[in-house]
């Protein structure tokens, strides 16, 4: 028995079905006791979600079952009764066209089966990059007591004596093969040596950064961010969650009271500081917007374009998330942001302490890996938000990645109109292009490709690899890998398929990138452009006839608004729906 008053227990989400004695609490409780389960296992305890983005499918959260069952552990541990549920995982690397594409599909998932079940509580079990998102954003539309448990990256990849990261040495050593400067025995000894255990990627790329966001916003606990997959420290995490959620619901700590305008800004600081994915940009907006939290495309370049790097971790440096958390991981960088007043310490978090509370003692063991504010490893290096004739609605890039002398360039724009065309046209000797020209990729954003694959960090053409080109302009209304690096402008808005001025860019215009102006800008007049846009034929959008892909192309935001479909923006509580028999 638990030690909750009458008056507790009748608030609880769960006594709707369970403390009925009548017909339809013999539906609620007698199937779930084919289990062997007690009838006091309906006394009135919290019932507790383990929300589980399991899948082999999802190779990032192999692990999820171990760690769903410490989450059980806790919960039983803290007189809860843990229910454990599947909803849509989201596998980065397998998914085709685009794991975004179902990112809001999932978030639907989620949203309904917590607001349809006997849930007073969830454990959200988040790891691969789009599951993160889902999840919380389907979790703020019903807006439980929620407390997220990230799966942690991989251990580091090692290669004949280096240290070699998820996706970043990906893209190095696949430019490197198509240069002819290492053979497919090596690429493919590399591809073991890189994926060498349970976890998301060890580098800073979307899914530790949206461990880093789930951390800093304060729905994770300290040290969520870095925690190897495979340290036991990760499961004793995922333990101390579970009791905390039976915690949070008891005090009625609902989701709304943590992520709150000034978590999110909190947020926004630590991804600069941490040189964090552009893909949080967009997650963070959609989150928000279901939450009703006003946020920004200008928020992100007002809060965190001056702050500091901090973070010396691939793509934007040279360590990897294992060095992260064995020189002190997360806390050690929110302290640093606290000393210079840059974050808010008050925020309440899921602990039931304050942010300032939590990081409090934090201390820094390699200063190599995370340096101190005052001697950064990037001055000034958060997201930019870019605007212009070519992104009227914005655009973002992320300078800690980007080639310092590409900054600041007009180029000569070489065009190509699809994903296909690019591929079809990038290896020909013949393709006109130097050093200094402008890659742009069309027809690549959400209606556009759909759902706006991670494809704007294109590759280089071989014959200016062979000359020891390593990076150029590149601009999309693509997203691109967190794990990827270079001067790649993204997320164009509004999109080429919406009918933004990306689409009527032609070979040979001359285009401007200047970041510390925040302009991005195409040398065409508006009488040529107006020309240009009366002959424009909006080309069909693949797999969009039927189902969810034809749903998803008629309903999605644009890059700006955080790419959420617009009927899903807001929320919709955790009512108690009709008795289903």
């Amino acid at each position: 028995m638990t030690d909750e008053t009458p008056d507790q227990k009748g608030t609880l989400r769960s006594r709707a079905w369970f403390a009925r004695q009548d017909k339809m609490g013999f539906y609620y409780r007698s199937w779930l006791r084919n289990r062997g389960l007690p009838n006091d296992q309906f006394d009135g305890r919290p019932v507790i979600g383990i929300c589980n983005t399991w899948s082999e499918l999802t190779p990032c959260n192999g692990h999820f079952r171990t760690i769903a069952e410490h989450v059980r552990y806790g919960i039983l541990e803290a007189g809860g009764y843990p229910l454990e549920f599947p909803v849509l995982s989201l596998g980065e690397t397998q998914m085709r066209p685009s794991a975004m594409l179902y990112r809001n599909l999932a978030s639907m998932d989620v949203e309904e089966a917590l607001r349809a079940n006997p849930l007073d509580g969830v454990v959200l079990l988040m790891g691969c990059d789009k599951t993160t998102p889902a999840l919380l954003m389907g979790a703020a539309s019903v807006d439980l007591p929620t407390i997220g448990v990230s799966g942690g990256p991989m251990l580091n990849g090692h290669y004949r004596g280096q240290k070699i990261g998820s996706g970043t040495n990906t893209i190095s050593m696949s430019e490197q093969l198509r240069a002819g400067e290492i053979s497919l025995r090596d690429f493919h000894e590399a591809e073991g040596a890189m994926s060498r255990s349970a976890g998301s990627c060890m580098t800073m790329g979307t899914a530790s950064t949206m461990a880093s966001v789930v951390e800093a916003i304060g729905v994770g606990l300290p040290h969520n961010a870095a925690i190897p997959a495979v340290d036991a420290r990760r499961n004793e995490l995922a333990r101390l969650a579970g009791r905390r959620i039976v915690a949070m619901v008891r005090e009625d700590q609902r989701l709304s009271s943590i992520m709150t305008r000034q978590a999110f800004e909190n947020a926004i600081r630590t991804l600069a500081a941490i040189g964090g994915s552009t893909n949080a940009v967009v997650h963070l907006l959609a989150i928000a917007g279901r939450l009703g939290v006003p946020l920004t495309l200008d928020d992100f370049d007002r809060l965190a374009s001056e702050v500091n790097c901090l973070v010396n971790l691939k793509p934007s440096g040279e360590h990897l998330m294992e060095d992260f958390f064995y020189a002190g991981g997360l806390p050690v960088v929110l302290r640093e942001l606290l000393e210079r007043g840059l974050l808010h310490g008050d925020a309440r978090t899921a602990n039931g302490r304050t942010l300032a509370e939590n990081v409090a003692d934090a201390e820094c063991w390699n200063r190599d890996v995370i340096h101190t504010y005052d001697a950064p490893f990037k001055p000034q290096a958060g997201m930019a938000i870019l605007r212009g004739n070519l992104c009227p609605d914005g655009a973002v890039i992320k300078p800690s990645a980007a080639s310092p002398h590409l900054l600041q360039h007009t180029g000569r724009a070489v065009v190509f109109e699809s994903i296909e065309d690019l591929h079809a046209r990038i290896n020909d000797e013949a393709l006109e292009i130097d050093a200094t020209s402008i890659m742009v990729l069309k027809y690549c954003g959400p209606k556009g490709y759909p759902g706006m694959a991670e494809v704007g960090n294109m590759p280089l053409p071989p014959k200016l690899l062979r000359e020891g080109v390593r990076d150029m302009i590149r601009i999309s209304d693509a997203r691109m890998s967190g794990t990827a690096y270079g001067t790649v402008v993204l997320h164009v808005a509004p999109e080429a398929m919406a009918g933004g001025n990306l689409a009527l860019v032609e070979n040979g215009d001359t285009i401007t990138l200047d970041v510390a102006a925040r302009s991005l800008h195409l040398h065409v007049d508006d009488a040529t452009l107006a020309a240009r846009r009366a002959a424009w034929v909006k080309p069909p959008t693949p797999l969009a006839e039927r189902g969810y892909t034809r749903m998803y192309v008629d309903h999605v935001l644009q890059a700006d608004k955080g790419v959420d479909l617009d009927f899903l923006v807001g929320g919709s509580g955790a009512p108690v729906a009709r008795d289903n028999h």
